[in-house]
């Protein structure tokens, strides 16, 4: 099978782990890198064996034959490069969030739409081999009709020393990890109705909030609490593991640190363990990550081959951009919001 030829946009932090990813795949080939800085570009380019390297996105997309290109870059360039790619008629696949605000993230859906190119967005968090394993449970049906979720995403860990950029921006725990935390409640409850936020910023030399709080009412009637926090020094460090509780009227599943479940069934307890394939590429702390992020690029895959319809299209991961953005009017207005009055 002929693979499909893919290029990186950005060679940050997060590019090794996601071409990686991509290497652990048979149908698609990265034969270049992009990076504004062309040193990153050149020493990722050497880790991986890619064979070129641009410092000019424009001249990339003129002289590589692309089926697709994978965009890793800073949230405020994602829409210039989903533009350009729509420019060359290139399908492509953004990182999350997918903007740095509704109106352009709705304007990169026109721009793809309307150029008549596919665009996902990479969301991985669902795909984390605990989160489909959660699901798994709560389709079976042993805790019977879930009513209520606890949702924890509360960590003290140094992120800002990797990805400092993050102390910069003016929004930050919702856009950031909301994105993730809130397309998790979407998978394994469906969409939500309303949303109560309050935010707080506790670390004093960044610009955004880094502790969010949120209540939402999904439209099957389930309420979520849903807690980030960047700021919270905890008995055991987690990061970046969500912990879950989920009751049910007949039982309750736990997703407790280091990937245990406790799952409830009538007056019966039982316990399981799960374990993280390991890759060459991984880092020791990201655990969940690698897999989760060779799945996300599968599924993307398939659906560029034809094989099947991606989960985490623009227009699914639009959904979760609409709960984030009426979770920031939210916390403004103090008061509850529906997530359909972003339209």
């Amino acid at each position: 099978m002929e693979k499909l030829k893919f290029a990186i946009l950005g060679c940050g932090f997060w590019s090794q782990f996601q071409l990686g990813g991509w290497q652990e795949l048979d149908g698609a080939e990265c034969v270049a890198l992009y990076n504004r800085t062309l040193s990153k570009a050149d020493e990722l380019a050497g880790r991986f064996g890619i064979p070129r390297t641009y410092d000019d996105a424009e001249e990339m997309m003129k002289r590589e034959e692309l089926d697709f290109i994978d965009i890793i870059t800073d949230v405020d360039t994602h829409s210039k490069f989903v533009e350009l790619a729509a420019k060359h008629k290139k399908q492509v696949i953004c990182q999350k969030p997918m903007a740095p605000s509704y109106e352009i993230a709705k304007k990169m859906m026109q721009v793809t739409r309307e150029a008549g190119v596919k665009f996902y967005v990479h969301e991985n968090y669902r795909w984390q081999p605990q989160i489909r394993r959660m699901k798994q449970i709560l389709d079976s049906g042993v805790i019977g009709k879930p009513f209520r979720c606890n949702s924890l995403w509360n960590t003290a860990f140094p992120l800002f020393e990797t990805q400092p950029f993050l102390a910069t921006l003016e929004q930050f725990a919702l856009t950031d990890q909301g994105s993730h935390q809130f397309d998790v409640l979407r998978y394994l409850f469906g969409e939500a109705e309303t949303i109560y936020t309050q935010i707080q910023t506790i670390n004093p030399t960044i610009k955004g909030e880094d502790v969010a709080t949120s209540m939402l009412r999904m439209k099957n009637g389930m309420v979520c609490v849903q807690q980030i926090s960047f700021s919270s020094p905890l008995e055991k460090e987690v990061f970046p593991q969500v912990l879950l509780l989920v009751e049910g009227d007949k039982g309750s599943v736990r997703l407790d640190p280091d990937y245990n479940f406790a799952i409830t069934s009538g007056n019966k307890t039982t316990y399981e363990k799960m374990t993280m394939q390991k890759y060459s590429w991984q880092t020791e702390r990201l655990e969940p990550e690698p897999p989760s992020i060779v799945a996300c690029n599968n599924d993307i895959l398939q659906d560029l081959l034809g094989n099947g319809r991606a989960e985490t299209t623009a227009e699914d991961n639009f959904e979760t951009v609409r709960v984030v953005w009426a979770a920031y009017e939210s916390a403004k207005k103090g008061k509850p919001f529906r997530t359909d009055e972003y339209i």
